[in-house]
């Protein structure tokens, strides 16, 4: 998938293949799949998250590599994936949740946060990161 089998074909954002696939969803998902596991265990009293870290040279310092954050008082966050686009998104994150607290003095829930995220994000896909 990332070895450049398919260049004429992913070279834009929403062109699909020959094969009928888009190649910015399949890349998506492969970055997923090559990242470690998250887990989150829900209770009534309260929520846990677990994160696998996978030290892929000798050279690397297991305590650099972060895989929870914080966003809010009452959200945290695992992640998968490519680390620069996660922090990315925690930090746009973290803006709208103290934006939306200062706004309405009390904290974000967490589906607008959710729905802020993912509309940001389809503007990427939809403009090609030029929003």
């Amino acid at each position: 998938m990332f070895g450049g089998g398919q260049v004429k074909y992913d070279r834009a954002l929403t062109v699909f293949s020959p094969e009928g696939r888009l190649f910015q969803v399949e890349y998506a998902l492969e970055a997923v799949r090559r990242g470690t596991l998250a887990v989150a265990v829900k209770s009534k009293e309260a929520v846990c998250l677990a994160a696998q870290i996978k030290i892929p040279s000798k050279l690397m310092d297991a305590d650099s590599i972060d895989k929870l954050f914080q966003v809010d008082e009452h959200i945290g966050v695992a992640i998968a994936g490519l680390h620069a686009d996660s922090r990315t998104l925690i930090n746009y994150a973290r803006v709208q949740a103290q934006s939306f607290r200062l706004t309405y003095d009390e904290p974000v829930r967490l589906n607008m946060l959710v729905k802020s995220i993912a509309d940001m994000k389809q503007l990427y896909t939809q403009y090609g990161g030029n929003s």
